[in-house]
């Protein structure tokens, strides 16, 4: 079974972007239409689209629906929207590199294509963004494909918050080779960590698991450790928002909870992560901001208060894990190993067009 598309453009210059609202998972399958940038802004900060690759593409959406009803005319308003817009949703979440990545993108082509009518420049910014959703997809698979020879006939990984296809376009990163183990033939089974406080563990990546029968056991983040103990884990493959030049990644909060772990018990620690998330301008996950999310995420998860009223809060929505708990990095180019430095550095070099 193929995974479902976390978002798509309906229709024409004047369509939508439709993407699934992720704040209703599991209970409720709803796909929203976004029709102008400030419900996109919307939609990223709130969680409604979220993963890295998934907020770039939306992201780059977003900015044809800013533009799409500027007047045909004057070619510097033009190009100020496009810029205005570009900040505007790179201000809805700072740490994952893939929003301003795609937003950048997006203004480079605007400035590389100006001599063109400004009416056939919008069609090519609408046309840039499908493309981002092809390119995912292929990225994804190709993940996948490097990845799947990691897992064996009947193991059991484990995967912290969501890096699947939610957090994609469809495929998702780290669960493209759990879904390629499984379609090969291979029994593979996941323990999904619940993921506090916003449990997307248990929520999205337990629920796309189901849809395409990928055997899954969800459990909260604290029981981590005892299934390590007890032999029942044999890899970890996790998402990466953002990964810096030395090899230090920020992903979900609990995620470096999880790296020692693994490292203790001597159980292999993998990083899937398209190359879009590698910021080789930061030299170390030091520099990587940190977002800070609403204090009610915690004290009043899902409408009920679960914390004493006026208890402080402290809500960071991501961690950094040092490259040394790293066994792998998979990227849509190869497999990067110790030592990570030279390993990403080698990888850009071989890529000019990444950089």
């Amino acid at each position: 079974m193929i995974p479902v598309k976390t978002i798509e453009w309906i229709g024409e210059l004047d369509g939508v972007a439709r993407l699934i609202d992720q704040t209703l998972l599991p209970n409720e399958l709803r796909y929203l239409d976004v029709r102008d940038v400030e419900a996109m802004w919307e939609a990223i900060k709130m969680l409604r689209v979220r993963g890295a690759p998934a907020i770039g593409i939306a992201a780059a959406m977003g900015m044809v629906l800013a533009v799409r009803d500027c007047a045909p005319s004057c070619r510097d308003a033009f190009v100020a929207a496009v810029d205005r817009a570009a900040a505007y949703l790179n201000s809805a979440r700072p740490t994952a590199v893939n929003l301003s990545w795609a937003t950048r993108r997006m203004q480079s082509f605007v400035v590389n294509h100006l001599a063109l009518p400004i009416e056939d420049l919008k069609q090519l910014m609408l046309a840039e963004a499908k493309q981002m959703v092809q390119e995912d997809n292929a990225v994804c698979q190709a993940i996948g494909r490097l990845g799947e020879p990691l897992i064996r006939d009947g193991d059991s990984w484990l995967t912290h918050c969501n890096a699947g296809g939610l957090a994609t376009a469809q495929w998702g990163t780290a669960t493209a080779p759990i879904y390629m183990a499984h379609a090969a033939g291979k029994r593979v089974h996941v323990f999904a960590d619940e993921t506090r406080p916003l449990l997307q563990g248990a929520r999205l990546t337990a629920w796309e698991l189901q849809q395409v029968g990928v055997p899954v056991t969800v459990i909260t983040d604290n029981m981590a450790a005892t299934v390590m103990a007890q032999g029942k884990v044999q890899g970890v493959i996790v998402g990466a928002d953002r990964v810096a030049a030395n090899g230090d990644f920020a992903n979900k909060i609990g995620t470096l909870g999880v790296a020692i772990l693994a490292k203790e018990f001597g159980i292999p620690f993998y990083v899937a992560a398209p190359t879009s998330s590698i910021d080789m301008q930061l030299a170390s996950g030091h520099l990587i901001p940190i977002e800070e999310r609403r204090p009610e995420e915690v004290s009043e998860g899902f409408g009920r208060r679960t914390a004493p009223l006026g208890v402080r809060i402290y809500n960071p929505a991501f961690d950094v894990t040092p490259h040394r708990y790293i066994t792998a990095i998979i990227t849509e180019r190869g497999i990067v190993r110790a030592p990570f430095s030279e390993g990403l550095r080698a990888l850009f070099e071989h890529s000019p067009s990444l950089r």
